[in-house]
Protein backbone atom coordinates (compact mmCIF):
# COMPACT_ATOMS: atom_id res chain seq x y z
CA UNK A 1 0.00 0.00 0.00
CA UNK A 2 1.31 3.57 -0.81
CA UNK A 3 0.55 6.52 0.65
CA UNK A 4 -1.09 9.91 -0.29
CA UNK A 5 2.28 11.55 -0.04
CA UNK A 6 4.06 9.16 -2.68
CA UNK A 7 3.35 10.66 -6.49
CA UNK A 8 1.75 7.87 -8.43
CA UNK A 9 0.43 8.13 -12.69
CA UNK A 10 -2.73 6.35 -13.24
CA UNK A 11 -2.18 6.44 -16.85
CA UNK A 12 0.28 3.63 -15.82
CA UNK A 13 -2.05 1.01 -15.16
CA UNK A 14 -4.69 -0.37 -17.42
CA UNK A 15 -7.88 -0.11 -15.20
CA UNK A 16 -8.64 2.54 -12.32
CA UNK A 17 -11.17 1.64 -8.84
CA UNK A 18 -12.33 4.70 -7.11
CA UNK A 19 -13.10 3.16 -3.79
CA UNK A 20 -11.40 0.39 -1.43
CA UNK A 21 -14.53 -1.13 0.17
CA UNK A 22 -15.38 -4.60 -0.47
CA UNK A 23 -17.10 -3.98 -3.47
CA UNK A 24 -14.07 -1.67 -5.21
CA UNK A 25 -11.43 -4.59 -3.79
CA UNK A 26 -14.10 -7.70 -5.97
CA UNK A 27 -13.66 -5.48 -8.96
CA UNK A 28 -10.05 -4.63 -8.77
CA UNK A 29 -9.39 -8.27 -8.12
CA UNK A 30 -11.43 -9.51 -11.01
CA UNK A 31 -9.45 -7.14 -13.40
CA UNK A 32 -5.90 -8.15 -11.92
CA UNK A 33 -6.96 -11.84 -11.97
CA UNK A 34 -7.53 -11.04 -15.66
CA UNK A 35 -3.95 -9.55 -15.97
CA UNK A 36 -4.62 -6.18 -15.75
CA UNK A 37 -2.61 -3.41 -13.86
CA UNK A 38 -5.25 -2.23 -11.39
CA UNK A 39 -5.06 0.65 -8.99
CA UNK A 40 -7.52 1.16 -6.55
CA UNK A 41 -7.58 5.51 -4.94
CA UNK A 42 -9.47 5.28 -1.68
CA UNK A 43 -10.10 8.56 0.11
CA UNK A 44 -10.30 7.45 3.37
CA UNK A 45 -6.58 6.77 5.17
CA UNK A 46 -7.63 3.25 5.45
CA UNK A 47 -9.53 0.59 3.07
CA UNK A 48 -12.06 -1.25 4.29
CA UNK A 49 -15.43 1.20 3.56
CA UNK A 50 -18.01 -0.74 5.39
CA UNK A 51 -15.66 -3.71 6.76
CA UNK A 52 -13.71 -1.89 9.28
CA UNK A 53 -12.57 -1.91 12.91
CA UNK A 54 -11.13 0.74 15.10
CA UNK A 55 -10.78 1.22 19.33
CA UNK A 56 -13.86 3.35 19.56
CA UNK A 57 -14.13 3.19 23.16
CA UNK A 58 -11.57 2.01 25.56
CA UNK A 59 -7.92 1.09 24.36
CA UNK A 60 -7.86 -2.10 23.73
CA UNK A 61 -11.43 -2.50 22.71
CA UNK A 62 -11.81 -3.75 19.14
CA UNK A 63 -14.78 -2.50 17.56
CA UNK A 64 -16.91 -2.97 14.22
CA UNK A 65 -17.08 0.16 12.83
CA UNK A 66 -19.86 -0.58 10.22
CA UNK A 67 -21.07 -4.77 9.62
CA UNK A 68 -19.93 -7.19 11.92
CA UNK A 69 -21.73 -10.47 10.72
CA UNK A 70 -20.94 -11.77 7.31
CA UNK A 71 -23.23 -14.83 6.02
CA UNK A 72 -23.28 -13.62 2.81
CA UNK A 73 -19.81 -13.37 2.28
CA UNK A 74 -19.38 -17.15 2.69
CA UNK A 75 -22.13 -17.26 0.48
CA UNK A 76 -20.36 -15.37 -2.36
CA UNK A 77 -20.07 -16.94 -5.62
CA UNK A 78 -17.29 -14.79 -5.71
CA UNK A 79 -15.73 -14.57 -2.49
CA UNK A 80 -15.70 -17.81 -1.54
CA UNK A 81 -13.40 -18.57 -4.60
CA UNK A 82 -10.42 -16.55 -3.34
CA UNK A 83 -7.91 -17.84 -1.18
CA UNK A 84 -8.67 -15.46 1.62
CA UNK A 85 -7.50 -18.03 4.83
CA UNK A 86 -4.18 -18.08 3.13
CA UNK A 87 -3.97 -13.95 3.30
CA UNK A 88 -4.92 -14.42 7.06
CA UNK A 89 -8.62 -14.30 7.15
CA UNK A 90 -10.16 -16.72 10.05
CA UNK A 91 -13.85 -16.63 10.49
CA UNK A 92 -15.04 -17.70 13.95
CA UNK A 93 -18.74 -19.39 14.42
CA UNK A 94 -20.72 -19.00 17.40
CA UNK A 95 -22.55 -22.08 18.44
CA UNK A 96 -25.85 -20.78 16.88
CA UNK A 97 -26.23 -18.42 14.28
CA UNK A 98 -29.21 -16.13 15.68
CA UNK A 99 -30.93 -15.95 19.30
CA UNK A 100 -34.72 -14.53 19.49
CA UNK A 101 -35.19 -13.78 22.89
CA UNK A 102 -39.33 -13.43 24.39
CA UNK A 103 -40.30 -11.52 26.55
CA UNK A 104 -41.70 -14.41 28.84
CA UNK A 105 -37.96 -15.28 29.63
CA UNK A 106 -37.49 -17.44 26.50
CA UNK A 107 -35.73 -17.56 23.02
CA UNK A 108 -35.62 -18.68 19.62
CA UNK A 109 -32.60 -20.29 18.99
CA UNK A 110 -32.31 -20.50 15.34
CA UNK A 111 -29.34 -23.17 14.67
CA UNK A 112 -26.99 -24.86 12.22
CA UNK A 113 -28.93 -27.51 11.61
CA UNK A 114 -32.45 -26.87 10.27
CA UNK A 115 -33.84 -29.86 11.71
CA UNK A 116 -33.09 -28.53 15.44
CA UNK A 117 -34.34 -25.48 14.54
CA UNK A 118 -38.19 -27.17 13.28
CA UNK A 119 -38.04 -29.23 16.42
CA UNK A 120 -37.24 -25.94 19.26
CA UNK A 121 -40.27 -24.49 17.20
CA UNK A 122 -42.84 -26.83 18.29
CA UNK A 123 -46.12 -26.86 16.54
CA UNK A 124 -44.40 -24.30 13.84
CA UNK A 125 -41.74 -26.78 13.77
CA UNK A 126 -43.02 -28.62 10.62
CA UNK A 127 -43.87 -25.61 8.48
CA UNK A 128 -40.62 -24.07 9.01
CA UNK A 129 -39.00 -27.27 7.66
CA UNK A 130 -41.26 -27.89 4.90
CA UNK A 131 -40.87 -23.69 4.07
CA UNK A 132 -37.05 -23.65 3.71
CA UNK A 133 -35.77 -27.48 3.40
CA UNK A 134 -36.06 -26.60 -0.37
CA UNK A 135 -33.47 -23.63 -0.41
CA UNK A 136 -31.18 -25.29 2.21
CA UNK A 137 -30.99 -28.03 0.06
CA UNK A 138 -30.40 -26.12 -2.71
CA UNK A 139 -28.53 -23.06 -1.27
CA UNK A 140 -25.86 -22.97 -3.98
CA UNK A 141 -27.58 -22.60 -6.84
CA UNK A 142 -30.33 -20.33 -4.88
CA UNK A 143 -27.47 -17.72 -4.08
CA UNK A 144 -26.51 -17.68 -7.34
CA UNK A 145 -29.24 -16.79 -8.89
CA UNK A 146 -30.23 -14.35 -6.15
CA UNK A 147 -26.71 -12.43 -6.44
CA UNK A 148 -26.59 -12.98 -9.99
CA UNK A 149 -26.77 -10.18 -12.59
CA UNK A 150 -28.94 -8.68 -14.99
CA UNK A 151 -30.13 -9.46 -17.75
CA UNK A 152 -29.43 -12.59 -17.75
CA UNK A 153 -32.17 -15.08 -17.35
CA UNK A 154 -31.73 -17.77 -14.04
CA UNK A 155 -29.38 -20.41 -14.32
CA UNK A 156 -32.03 -22.92 -11.77
CA UNK A 157 -35.38 -21.45 -13.24
CA UNK A 158 -36.69 -24.57 -11.48
CA UNK A 159 -35.84 -23.49 -7.99
CA UNK A 160 -35.41 -20.03 -8.64
CA UNK A 161 -39.96 -20.45 -9.35
CA UNK A 162 -40.16 -22.22 -6.18
CA UNK A 163 -38.87 -19.31 -4.49
CA UNK A 164 -40.28 -16.97 -5.97
CA UNK A 165 -44.26 -16.92 -5.25
CA UNK A 166 -42.73 -17.05 -1.54
CA UNK A 167 -40.13 -14.62 -1.74
CA UNK A 168 -42.78 -11.20 -3.25
CA UNK A 169 -44.91 -11.89 -0.61
CA UNK A 170 -44.74 -9.47 2.94
CA UNK A 171 -42.80 -10.98 5.63
CA UNK A 172 -46.01 -10.43 8.19
CA UNK A 173 -48.19 -12.00 5.40
CA UNK A 174 -45.59 -15.03 5.00
CA UNK A 175 -45.29 -15.35 8.26
CA UNK A 176 -48.94 -15.62 9.75
CA UNK A 177 -49.38 -17.78 6.89
CA UNK A 178 -47.02 -20.49 7.54
CA UNK A 179 -47.41 -20.52 11.19
CA UNK A 180 -49.68 -20.51 14.33
CA UNK A 181 -47.40 -19.18 17.17
CA UNK A 182 -45.59 -16.39 18.52
CA UNK A 183 -41.71 -17.48 18.21
CA UNK A 184 -41.63 -19.03 14.87
CA UNK A 185 -43.48 -15.78 13.43
CA UNK A 186 -40.87 -13.60 15.82
CA UNK A 187 -37.78 -15.18 14.40
CA UNK A 188 -38.75 -15.08 10.93
CA UNK A 189 -39.50 -11.30 11.48
CA UNK A 190 -36.38 -10.78 12.80
CA UNK A 191 -34.17 -11.86 10.08
CA UNK A 192 -37.18 -9.56 7.51
CA UNK A 193 -35.97 -6.85 9.41
CA UNK A 194 -32.62 -6.84 7.69
CA UNK A 195 -34.55 -5.73 4.47
CA UNK A 196 -34.93 -2.68 6.29
CA UNK A 197 -38.37 -1.93 4.73
CA UNK A 198 -41.75 -2.37 6.33
CA UNK A 199 -42.36 -6.03 7.11
CA UNK A 200 -46.16 -5.05 5.38
CA UNK A 201 -44.00 -4.29 2.34
CA UNK A 202 -44.10 -7.31 -1.22
CA UNK A 203 -40.94 -8.74 -1.26
CA UNK A 204 -39.66 -8.49 2.66
CA UNK A 205 -40.49 -12.16 2.87
CA UNK A 206 -37.39 -12.42 0.49
CA UNK A 207 -34.69 -11.54 3.11
CA UNK A 208 -36.80 -13.62 5.48
CA UNK A 209 -35.91 -16.99 4.00
CA UNK A 210 -32.43 -15.83 3.08
CA UNK A 211 -31.24 -14.82 6.07
CA UNK A 212 -32.59 -17.81 7.61
CA UNK A 213 -31.17 -20.35 4.88
CA UNK A 214 -27.90 -18.78 5.50
CA UNK A 215 -28.39 -19.63 9.24
CA UNK A 216 -28.82 -23.15 7.95
CA UNK A 217 -26.07 -23.86 5.64
CA UNK A 218 -22.70 -21.16 5.54
CA UNK A 219 -23.89 -19.70 9.41
CA UNK A 220 -23.70 -16.04 10.10
CA UNK A 221 -19.79 -15.68 11.57
CA UNK A 222 -17.68 -12.83 12.47
CA UNK A 223 -13.91 -12.05 11.41
CA UNK A 224 -11.34 -13.14 14.25
CA UNK A 225 -9.65 -10.02 15.51
CA UNK A 226 -11.83 -7.75 13.64
CA UNK A 227 -13.61 -6.72 10.62
CA UNK A 228 -10.81 -4.83 9.66
CA UNK A 229 -9.40 -8.73 8.89
CA UNK A 230 -11.37 -9.08 6.05
CA UNK A 231 -10.70 -5.90 4.39
CA UNK A 232 -6.89 -6.71 5.23
CA UNK A 233 -6.91 -10.19 3.47
CA UNK A 234 -8.87 -8.78 0.58
CA UNK A 235 -5.84 -6.32 0.21
CA UNK A 236 -3.08 -8.85 0.50
CA UNK A 237 -4.33 -10.93 -2.19
CA UNK A 238 -5.12 -8.34 -4.24
CA UNK A 239 -1.61 -6.86 -4.06
CA UNK A 240 -0.29 -10.72 -4.03
CA UNK A 241 -1.84 -10.29 -8.08
CA UNK A 242 0.60 -7.09 -8.45
CA UNK A 243 -2.52 -4.50 -7.90
CA UNK A 244 -1.48 -1.63 -5.81
CA UNK A 245 -3.62 0.72 -3.39
CA UNK A 246 -3.43 4.59 -2.77
CA UNK A 247 -5.14 5.85 0.60
CA UNK A 248 -6.15 9.32 1.44
CA UNK A 249 -6.83 10.30 -2.12
CA UNK A 250 -10.20 11.85 -2.57
CA UNK A 251 -11.33 11.89 -5.73
CA UNK A 252 -13.90 14.99 -6.16
CA UNK A 253 -13.80 15.09 -10.19
CA UNK A 254 -13.69 12.65 -13.22
CA UNK A 255 -11.43 15.76 -14.07
CA UNK A 256 -8.37 14.20 -11.39
CA UNK A 257 -8.30 10.48 -13.29
CA UNK A 258 -7.32 9.98 -17.34
CA UNK A 259 -10.76 9.94 -19.73
CA UNK A 260 -9.48 6.68 -21.26
CA UNK A 261 -8.44 4.14 -18.59
CA UNK A 262 -11.04 1.72 -17.73
CA UNK A 263 -12.63 3.16 -14.45
CA UNK A 264 -14.82 1.50 -11.92
CA UNK A 265 -16.69 3.34 -9.26
CA UNK A 266 -17.64 1.96 -6.24
CA UNK A 267 -19.99 5.40 -5.10
CA UNK A 268 -23.67 5.96 -5.35
CA UNK A 269 -25.48 7.56 -7.93
CA UNK A 270 -25.47 10.77 -5.74
CA UNK A 271 -21.36 10.97 -5.84
CA UNK A 272 -21.79 10.18 -9.71
CA UNK A 273 -23.88 13.26 -10.06
CA UNK A 274 -21.36 15.19 -8.27
CA UNK A 275 -17.72 13.91 -9.37
CA UNK A 276 -19.00 13.47 -13.35
CA UNK A 277 -20.75 17.22 -13.87
CA UNK A 278 -21.37 18.16 -16.59
CA UNK A 279 -20.29 15.34 -18.44
CA UNK A 280 -23.06 13.40 -17.40
CA UNK A 281 -26.02 13.32 -20.60
CA UNK A 282 -29.19 15.16 -18.71
CA UNK A 283 -31.06 12.12 -19.43
CA UNK A 284 -29.29 9.69 -17.34
CA UNK A 285 -28.89 12.57 -14.46
CA UNK A 286 -32.48 12.76 -14.04
CA UNK A 287 -32.41 9.36 -13.71
CA UNK A 288 -29.92 9.27 -11.14
CA UNK A 289 -31.72 12.27 -9.14
CA UNK A 290 -34.77 9.48 -8.71
CA UNK A 291 -32.92 7.22 -7.25
CA UNK A 292 -34.09 6.59 -3.86
CA UNK A 293 -32.02 5.69 -0.81
CA UNK A 294 -33.38 4.54 2.37
CA UNK A 295 -33.97 5.07 6.26
CA UNK A 296 -30.71 4.84 8.03
CA UNK A 297 -29.48 3.93 11.19
CA UNK A 298 -28.03 4.45 14.47
CA UNK A 299 -25.38 2.70 16.01
CA UNK A 300 -23.99 1.95 19.57
CA UNK A 301 -20.56 0.38 20.65
CA UNK A 302 -19.87 -0.63 24.12
CA UNK A 303 -16.99 -1.89 26.21
CA UNK A 304 -18.51 -4.01 28.64
CA UNK A 305 -17.71 -5.33 32.00
CA UNK A 306 -18.76 -8.39 31.72
CA UNK A 307 -20.90 -10.47 29.65
CA UNK A 308 -24.83 -9.44 28.91
CA UNK A 309 -26.76 -10.63 31.61
CA UNK A 310 -29.15 -12.33 29.26
CA UNK A 311 -32.67 -13.83 31.03
CA UNK A 312 -32.73 -16.47 28.34
CA UNK A 313 -29.66 -18.11 28.59
CA UNK A 314 -29.83 -19.63 24.91
CA UNK A 315 -28.89 -16.08 23.74
CA UNK A 316 -25.40 -16.42 25.23
CA UNK A 317 -25.03 -19.15 22.63
CA UNK A 318 -25.55 -16.59 19.32
CA UNK A 319 -23.59 -13.71 18.39
CA UNK A 320 -26.14 -12.20 16.86
CA UNK A 321 -29.20 -11.47 18.62
CA UNK A 322 -32.35 -9.98 17.35
CA UNK A 323 -34.11 -7.27 20.09
CA UNK A 324 -37.28 -6.79 19.10
CA UNK A 325 -39.87 -8.91 21.04
CA UNK A 326 -43.16 -10.34 18.53
CA UNK A 327 -43.78 -10.16 15.04
CA UNK A 328 -46.54 -6.94 15.95
CA UNK A 329 -44.06 -5.20 17.50
CA UNK A 330 -41.02 -5.42 14.82
CA UNK A 331 -43.94 -4.56 12.14
CA UNK A 332 -44.48 -1.61 14.39
CA UNK A 333 -41.13 -0.17 14.67
CA UNK A 334 -40.36 -0.98 11.44
CA UNK A 335 -43.59 0.74 10.23
CA UNK A 336 -43.05 4.08 12.51
CA UNK A 337 -39.42 4.41 10.74
CA UNK A 338 -40.55 4.57 7.53
CA UNK A 339 -43.21 6.66 8.74
CA UNK A 340 -40.48 9.27 9.78
CA UNK A 341 -41.39 8.56 13.43
CA UNK A 342 -38.53 7.40 16.25
CA UNK A 343 -39.87 4.47 18.15
CA UNK A 344 -39.84 4.59 21.49
CA UNK A 345 -38.95 0.84 20.99
CA UNK A 346 -36.90 -0.04 17.97
CA UNK A 347 -35.80 -3.43 16.45
CA UNK A 348 -31.81 -3.52 17.51
CA UNK A 349 -29.55 -5.83 15.95
CA UNK A 350 -27.15 -6.61 18.23
CA UNK A 351 -23.79 -8.20 18.38
CA UNK A 352 -21.35 -9.78 21.29
CA UNK A 353 -18.15 -10.66 19.36
CA UNK A 354 -15.89 -10.81 22.14
CA UNK A 355 -18.04 -13.81 24.10
CA UNK A 356 -16.44 -15.50 21.26
CA UNK A 357 -13.47 -14.18 19.79
CA UNK A 358 -11.50 -12.91 23.54
CA UNK A 359 -8.97 -10.99 20.93
CA UNK A 360 -11.69 -7.90 20.49
CA UNK A 361 -11.46 -7.09 24.51
CA UNK A 362 -8.85 -7.01 27.46
CA UNK A 363 -8.98 -10.17 29.81
CA UNK A 364 -12.43 -10.25 31.41
CA UNK A 365 -13.82 -7.37 29.17
CA UNK A 366 -16.28 -7.41 26.76
CA UNK A 367 -17.51 -5.95 23.35
CA UNK A 368 -21.28 -5.24 21.80
CA UNK A 369 -22.80 -3.89 19.06
CA UNK A 370 -25.84 -2.83 18.29
CA UNK A 371 -27.94 -0.47 15.91
CA UNK A 372 -31.19 0.26 15.00
CA UNK A 373 -33.50 1.84 11.96
CA UNK A 374 -34.29 5.25 12.07
CA UNK A 375 -35.64 8.07 9.79
CA UNK A 376 -33.03 9.14 6.82
CA UNK A 377 -30.71 11.84 7.63
CA UNK A 378 -32.35 11.46 11.74
CA UNK A 379 -29.68 13.37 14.21
CA UNK A 380 -31.63 12.13 16.77
CA UNK A 381 -29.68 10.16 20.00
CA UNK A 382 -31.31 6.91 20.29
CA UNK A 383 -29.14 5.36 22.71
CA UNK A 384 -32.05 5.22 25.58
CA UNK A 385 -34.29 3.43 23.41
CA UNK A 386 -31.37 0.98 22.17
CA UNK A 387 -30.66 0.01 26.02
CA UNK A 388 -33.99 0.01 27.15
CA UNK A 389 -34.64 -2.51 24.23
CA UNK A 390 -31.67 -4.48 25.61
CA UNK A 391 -32.65 -3.84 29.31
CA UNK A 392 -35.98 -5.26 28.28
CA UNK A 393 -34.07 -8.58 27.81
CA UNK A 394 -31.09 -8.51 29.80
CA UNK A 395 -31.69 -6.62 33.06
CA UNK A 396 -28.74 -4.79 34.35
CA UNK A 397 -27.27 -4.47 31.03
CA UNK A 398 -26.18 -0.37 31.74
CA UNK A 399 -24.73 -1.12 34.71
CA UNK A 400 -21.69 -3.22 32.84
CA UNK A 401 -21.51 -0.05 30.36
CA UNK A 402 -17.86 1.43 31.46
CA UNK A 403 -17.78 3.19 27.77
CA UNK A 404 -19.60 3.95 24.95
CA UNK A 405 -19.53 4.98 21.08
CA UNK A 406 -22.32 6.45 19.36
CA UNK A 407 -22.58 6.77 15.60
CA UNK A 408 -26.13 8.68 13.88
CA UNK A 409 -26.60 8.67 10.44
CA UNK A 410 -24.79 11.66 9.72
CA UNK A 411 -22.09 10.48 11.35
CA UNK A 412 -22.28 7.33 9.60
CA UNK A 413 -21.80 9.83 6.12
CA UNK A 414 -18.94 10.75 7.26
CA UNK A 415 -17.41 8.22 8.18
CA UNK A 416 -18.65 6.36 4.96
CA UNK A 417 -19.42 8.46 2.44
CA UNK A 418 -21.44 5.90 0.56
CA UNK A 419 -23.70 5.53 3.43
CA UNK A 420 -26.38 8.41 2.01
CA UNK A 421 -28.14 10.08 5.61
CA UNK A 422 -27.73 7.13 7.14
CA UNK A 423 -28.43 4.44 4.61
CA UNK A 424 -26.32 1.11 5.23
CA UNK A 425 -27.61 -0.79 1.88
CA UNK A 426 -26.96 1.55 -0.98
CA UNK A 427 -30.39 2.76 -1.67
CA UNK A 428 -34.18 1.18 -1.10
CA UNK A 429 -34.16 -2.75 -2.35
CA UNK A 430 -37.79 -3.00 -2.89
CA UNK A 431 -39.33 -4.64 -5.70
CA UNK A 432 -39.06 -1.67 -7.59
CA UNK A 433 -35.54 -1.17 -6.72
CA UNK A 434 -34.00 -4.35 -5.85
CA UNK A 435 -32.40 -5.33 -9.21
CA UNK A 436 -33.46 -1.90 -11.74
CA UNK A 437 -30.68 -0.05 -9.50
CA UNK A 438 -29.33 2.90 -10.10
CA UNK A 439 -31.44 2.64 -12.97
CA UNK A 440 -33.86 0.89 -15.55
CA UNK A 441 -31.03 -0.80 -17.86
CA UNK A 442 -30.10 -3.52 -19.30
CA UNK A 443 -26.74 -2.98 -18.92
CA UNK A 444 -26.77 -1.18 -15.16
CA UNK A 445 -23.16 -0.89 -14.25
CA UNK A 446 -22.64 0.83 -17.41
CA UNK A 447 -22.53 4.73 -17.80
CA UNK A 448 -22.90 6.49 -20.48
CA UNK A 449 -19.27 7.74 -20.20
CA UNK A 450 -17.09 5.70 -22.13
CA UNK A 451 -14.95 2.86 -19.81
CA UNK A 452 -16.82 4.30 -16.89
CA UNK A 453 -18.68 2.04 -14.64
CA UNK A 454 -20.50 1.84 -10.83
CA UNK A 455 -19.86 -1.18 -9.12
CA UNK A 456 -21.28 0.19 -5.81
CA UNK A 457 -24.27 -1.38 -3.46
CA UNK A 458 -26.12 0.88 -5.46
CA UNK A 459 -26.19 -1.66 -8.70
CA UNK A 460 -27.21 -5.24 -8.50
CA UNK A 461 -27.70 -7.23 -6.47
CA UNK A 462 -27.43 -4.40 -3.47
CA UNK A 463 -26.25 -4.50 -0.14
CA UNK A 464 -24.17 -6.94 1.83
CA UNK A 465 -20.97 -7.73 1.71
CA UNK A 466 -20.51 -10.06 -1.17
CA UNK A 467 -18.26 -8.26 -3.33
CA UNK A 468 -20.99 -9.82 -5.99
CA UNK A 469 -21.96 -5.50 -7.60
CA UNK A 470 -18.28 -5.14 -7.94
CA UNK A 471 -17.57 -8.61 -9.38
CA UNK A 472 -20.45 -8.27 -12.17
CA UNK A 473 -19.14 -4.64 -12.98
CA UNK A 474 -15.37 -5.53 -13.23
CA UNK A 475 -17.00 -8.52 -15.55
CA UNK A 476 -18.94 -6.10 -17.78
CA UNK A 477 -15.57 -3.68 -17.88
CA UNK A 478 -13.51 -6.81 -19.34
CA UNK A 479 -16.09 -8.01 -22.07
CA UNK A 480 -15.86 -4.55 -23.30
CA UNK A 481 -12.20 -4.04 -23.15
CA UNK A 482 -12.62 -7.10 -25.70
CA UNK A 483 -14.81 -5.60 -27.67
CA UNK A 484 -12.70 -2.94 -28.56
CA UNK A 485 -10.00 -5.20 -28.93
CA UNK A 486 -11.41 -7.10 -31.49
CA UNK A 487 -12.81 -3.74 -33.08
CA UNK A 488 -9.50 -2.57 -33.08
CA UNK A 489 -7.92 -5.87 -34.74
CA UNK A 490 -10.50 -5.49 -37.46
CA UNK A 491 -10.07 -1.78 -38.09
CA UNK A 492 -6.07 -2.44 -38.61
CA UNK A 493 -7.01 -5.59 -41.17
CA UNK A 494 -9.32 -3.32 -42.69
CA UNK A 495 -6.34 -0.81 -43.15
CA UNK A 496 -3.76 -3.41 -44.72
CA UNK A 497 -6.09 -4.03 -47.28
CA UNK A 498 -6.19 -0.77 -48.70
CA UNK A 499 -2.39 -1.17 -48.59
Amino acid sequence: MISKSQTFDTTAYDAVVVGAGPNGLSAAITLAQAGLSVIVLEAKDTAGGGVRSQELTLPGFTHDVCSAIYPLSLASPFLRTLPLEQHGLEWIHPVAPVAHPLDDGTAVLLENSLEATAEGLGEDGENYHKLLAPFVRDWQDLIEDILGPLPLPPKHPLLLARFTPLALASAQGLARRWFRQAPARAVFAGNAAHSILPLETPGTAAAGILMSVLAHTVGWPMVAGGAQNLTNALLSYFQSLGGEVVTGFQVDSLDQLPETKTLLLDITPEQLIRIAGDRLPNSYRRKLERFRYGPGVFKIDYALNSPVPWRASDCAKAATVHLGGTLDDICASERNMWQGEHTNKPFVLFVQQSTFDSNRAPRDKHTAWAYCHVPSGSSIDMTSQIEDQIERFAPGFRELVLARHTHNTRQMQAYNANYIQGDIIGGVQDLRQMYFRPTISRNPYATPLKNVYLCSASTPPGGGVHGMCGFHAAQVALSDRNKQKIWNLDRLGAQSLQI
